[in-house]
Protein backbone atom coordinates (compact mmCIF):
# COMPACT_ATOMS: atom_id res chain seq x y z
CA UNK A 1 0.00 0.00 0.00
CA UNK A 2 1.26 3.53 -1.15
CA UNK A 3 2.65 5.77 1.27
CA UNK A 4 0.10 8.63 2.39
CA UNK A 5 2.17 12.05 2.33
CA UNK A 6 1.07 12.65 6.19
CA UNK A 7 3.19 9.17 6.61
CA UNK A 8 5.99 10.52 4.72
CA UNK A 9 6.19 13.88 6.34
CA UNK A 10 6.45 12.33 9.81
CA UNK A 11 9.47 9.70 8.72
CA UNK A 12 11.23 12.40 7.08
CA UNK A 13 10.37 14.62 10.42
CA UNK A 14 11.59 11.72 12.83
CA UNK A 15 14.89 11.58 10.56
CA UNK A 16 15.22 15.18 10.55
CA UNK A 17 15.08 15.88 14.40
CA UNK A 18 17.28 12.73 15.07
CA UNK A 19 19.73 13.20 12.11
CA UNK A 20 21.80 16.29 14.44
CA UNK A 21 22.50 13.35 16.27
CA UNK A 22 24.74 11.66 13.20
CA UNK A 23 27.88 12.28 12.09
CA UNK A 24 27.49 14.68 8.64
CA UNK A 25 28.17 13.15 5.04
CA UNK A 26 31.15 15.54 3.52
CA UNK A 27 28.84 16.54 0.58
CA UNK A 28 26.73 17.99 3.39
CA UNK A 29 29.54 19.44 5.08
CA UNK A 30 30.89 21.45 1.86
CA UNK A 31 27.46 22.81 1.77
CA UNK A 32 27.15 24.33 4.99
CA UNK A 33 30.30 26.18 4.45
CA UNK A 34 29.70 27.41 1.18
CA UNK A 35 26.79 26.94 -1.67
CA UNK A 36 29.39 27.45 -4.27
CA UNK A 37 28.01 25.24 -7.21
CA UNK A 38 31.47 24.84 -7.91
CA UNK A 39 33.18 23.44 -4.31
CA UNK A 40 29.96 21.37 -4.79
CA UNK A 41 30.54 19.80 -8.19
CA UNK A 42 34.12 19.37 -7.47
CA UNK A 43 33.59 17.40 -3.79
CA UNK A 44 31.11 15.38 -5.07
CA UNK A 45 32.91 13.94 -8.22
CA UNK A 46 35.93 13.24 -5.35
CA UNK A 47 33.29 11.42 -3.31
CA UNK A 48 32.23 8.96 -5.99
CA UNK A 49 33.62 5.15 -4.45
CA UNK A 50 35.19 7.36 -1.18
CA UNK A 51 34.57 7.40 2.05
CA UNK A 52 33.32 10.52 3.69
CA UNK A 53 36.13 11.28 5.75
CA UNK A 54 38.60 10.55 2.75
CA UNK A 55 36.13 13.06 0.91
CA UNK A 56 36.26 16.33 3.07
CA UNK A 57 39.91 16.15 3.58
CA UNK A 58 40.69 15.90 0.08
CA UNK A 59 38.35 18.12 -0.99
CA UNK A 60 39.65 21.00 1.57
CA UNK A 61 43.34 20.42 0.40
CA UNK A 62 42.48 20.94 -2.99
CA UNK A 63 40.61 24.12 -2.63
CA UNK A 64 42.91 25.24 -0.22
CA UNK A 65 45.29 24.62 -3.30
CA UNK A 66 42.77 26.54 -6.00
CA UNK A 67 39.09 27.10 -5.48
CA UNK A 68 38.34 28.21 -9.23
CA UNK A 69 37.64 27.01 -12.40
CA UNK A 70 41.01 28.85 -13.65
CA UNK A 71 43.60 28.02 -10.86
CA UNK A 72 42.41 24.48 -10.57
CA UNK A 73 42.90 24.31 -14.52
CA UNK A 74 46.59 25.78 -14.12
CA UNK A 75 47.44 23.17 -11.75
CA UNK A 76 49.39 19.95 -13.45
CA UNK A 77 46.89 16.85 -13.11
CA UNK A 78 49.80 14.91 -11.23
CA UNK A 79 49.50 17.54 -8.31
CA UNK A 80 45.69 16.80 -8.18
CA UNK A 81 45.94 13.77 -8.13
CA UNK A 82 48.42 13.67 -5.44
CA UNK A 83 46.58 16.48 -3.22
CA UNK A 84 43.25 14.29 -3.36
CA UNK A 85 44.68 10.99 -2.59
CA UNK A 86 43.39 8.28 -1.50
CA UNK A 87 40.57 8.91 -2.92
CA UNK A 88 39.28 6.39 -4.93
CA UNK A 89 40.65 6.55 -8.38
CA UNK A 90 42.06 9.52 -7.57
CA UNK A 91 44.53 9.58 -11.16
CA UNK A 92 41.17 9.05 -12.84
CA UNK A 93 39.15 11.60 -11.06
CA UNK A 94 42.28 14.61 -10.96
CA UNK A 95 42.24 14.11 -14.90
CA UNK A 96 38.42 14.69 -14.98
CA UNK A 97 38.53 17.40 -12.69
CA UNK A 98 41.07 19.13 -14.81
CA UNK A 99 38.92 18.52 -17.87
CA UNK A 100 36.07 20.06 -16.67
CA UNK A 101 37.43 23.36 -15.45
CA UNK A 102 38.75 23.25 -19.26
CA UNK A 103 35.59 22.69 -20.54
CA UNK A 104 34.10 25.32 -17.89
CA UNK A 105 36.72 27.50 -19.54
CA UNK A 106 35.57 27.73 -22.82
CA UNK A 107 32.17 26.88 -23.02
CA UNK A 108 31.04 28.37 -19.75
CA UNK A 109 32.89 31.78 -18.99
CA UNK A 110 34.56 29.52 -16.24
CA UNK A 111 31.16 29.19 -14.19
CA UNK A 112 29.11 25.94 -13.40
CA UNK A 113 26.00 25.81 -15.55
CA UNK A 114 22.63 25.30 -14.10
CA UNK A 115 20.51 23.54 -16.16
CA UNK A 116 20.59 18.97 -15.94
CA UNK A 117 21.56 19.04 -19.52
CA UNK A 118 24.53 21.53 -19.38
CA UNK A 119 25.83 19.16 -16.43
CA UNK A 120 25.36 15.87 -17.91
CA UNK A 121 27.44 17.21 -20.92
CA UNK A 122 30.53 17.44 -18.92
CA UNK A 123 32.60 14.64 -18.91
CA UNK A 124 32.34 12.93 -15.77
CA UNK A 125 29.49 13.85 -14.12
CA UNK A 126 25.98 11.69 -14.11
CA UNK A 127 22.71 12.17 -12.72
CA UNK A 128 23.21 11.87 -8.62
CA UNK A 129 26.01 14.74 -9.21
CA UNK A 130 24.27 17.05 -11.72
CA UNK A 131 21.28 16.95 -9.04
CA UNK A 132 23.82 17.49 -6.26
CA UNK A 133 24.65 20.65 -8.01
CA UNK A 134 21.28 22.06 -8.93
CA UNK A 135 20.02 21.31 -5.47
CA UNK A 136 22.68 22.08 -3.18
CA UNK A 137 24.58 24.55 -5.26
CA UNK A 138 21.52 26.52 -7.12
CA UNK A 139 18.86 25.80 -4.68
CA UNK A 140 16.86 24.18 -7.63
CA UNK A 141 14.15 21.50 -6.99
CA UNK A 142 15.32 17.94 -7.82
CA UNK A 143 15.58 14.97 -5.95
CA UNK A 144 19.55 13.55 -5.84
CA UNK A 145 18.69 9.23 -5.71
CA UNK A 146 22.23 7.42 -4.60
CA UNK A 147 22.44 4.01 -3.13
CA UNK A 148 21.49 5.05 -0.32
CA UNK A 149 18.29 7.07 -1.60
CA UNK A 150 17.23 4.21 -3.78
CA UNK A 151 17.69 1.25 -1.20
CA UNK A 152 16.12 3.15 1.71
CA UNK A 153 12.95 4.81 0.19
CA UNK A 154 11.91 1.36 -0.86
CA UNK A 155 12.71 -0.20 2.47
CA UNK A 156 10.13 2.30 4.30
CA UNK A 157 7.49 1.30 1.07
CA UNK A 158 7.51 5.11 -0.26
CA UNK A 159 8.70 3.83 -3.82
CA UNK A 160 8.84 0.31 -5.20
CA UNK A 161 11.26 0.63 -7.90
CA UNK A 162 14.43 -1.32 -9.57
CA UNK A 163 16.83 0.84 -10.35
CA UNK A 164 17.92 4.64 -8.64
CA UNK A 165 16.35 6.43 -12.12
CA UNK A 166 13.18 4.45 -11.32
CA UNK A 167 13.21 5.64 -7.90
CA UNK A 168 14.08 9.44 -8.63
CA UNK A 169 10.97 9.74 -11.64
CA UNK A 170 8.95 8.09 -9.04
CA UNK A 171 9.93 10.45 -5.83
CA UNK A 172 8.81 13.29 -7.95
CA UNK A 173 5.85 11.89 -8.44
CA UNK A 174 4.69 11.03 -4.47
CA UNK A 175 7.15 13.07 -2.35
CA UNK A 176 6.46 16.42 -1.44
CA UNK A 177 8.28 19.32 -2.92
CA UNK A 178 9.75 20.83 -0.09
CA UNK A 179 11.21 17.56 1.18
CA UNK A 180 13.45 17.15 -2.29
CA UNK A 181 16.14 19.23 -1.52
CA UNK A 182 17.48 17.68 1.91
CA UNK A 183 16.30 14.35 1.22
CA UNK A 184 19.32 13.06 -0.81
CA UNK A 185 21.68 13.98 2.64
CA UNK A 186 18.86 13.34 5.38
CA UNK A 187 19.12 8.95 3.78
CA UNK A 188 22.67 9.27 3.28
CA UNK A 189 23.20 10.33 6.64
CA UNK A 190 21.08 7.82 7.34
CA UNK A 191 22.05 4.96 5.63
CA UNK A 192 25.67 5.61 6.87
CA UNK A 193 24.37 5.59 10.55
CA UNK A 194 21.86 2.98 10.81
CA UNK A 195 19.71 1.73 7.72
CA UNK A 196 23.19 -0.08 6.18
CA UNK A 197 22.90 -1.99 2.84
CA UNK A 198 23.61 -5.48 5.18
CA UNK A 199 22.40 -6.01 8.49
CA UNK A 200 20.84 -2.45 9.45
CA UNK A 201 20.61 -1.16 13.22
CA UNK A 202 16.89 -1.87 13.34
CA UNK A 203 16.44 -1.90 16.84
CA UNK A 204 18.31 1.57 16.84
CA UNK A 205 16.04 3.09 14.24
CA UNK A 206 13.94 6.09 15.09
CA UNK A 207 10.85 4.86 12.67
CA UNK A 208 11.38 1.35 12.65
CA UNK A 209 7.69 1.50 14.08
CA UNK A 210 6.78 2.68 10.69
CA UNK A 211 8.60 0.55 8.74
CA UNK A 212 8.07 -2.20 6.69
CA UNK A 213 11.70 -3.29 6.25
CA UNK A 214 11.01 -4.72 2.50
CA UNK A 215 13.88 -6.69 1.25
CA UNK A 216 15.49 -6.39 4.74
CA UNK A 217 17.17 -10.32 6.09
CA UNK A 218 19.61 -9.96 8.50
CA UNK A 219 19.09 -7.24 11.05
CA UNK A 220 20.34 -5.91 14.47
Amino acid sequence: MPRTVAEMNRIIRTLTRTSRDWSPTAVGIVATESRDPFRVLISCLISLRTKDEVTGAASARLFHLASTPRTLADLPEATIARTIYPAGFYRTKAATIRAICRTLLERHAGKVPDTMEALLALKGVGRKTANLVLTIGFGKPGICVDTHVHRISNRLGIVATKTPEQTESALRRVLPRRHWIPYNDLLVTFGQNLCKPISPLCSACPVRASCPQIGVGVRR
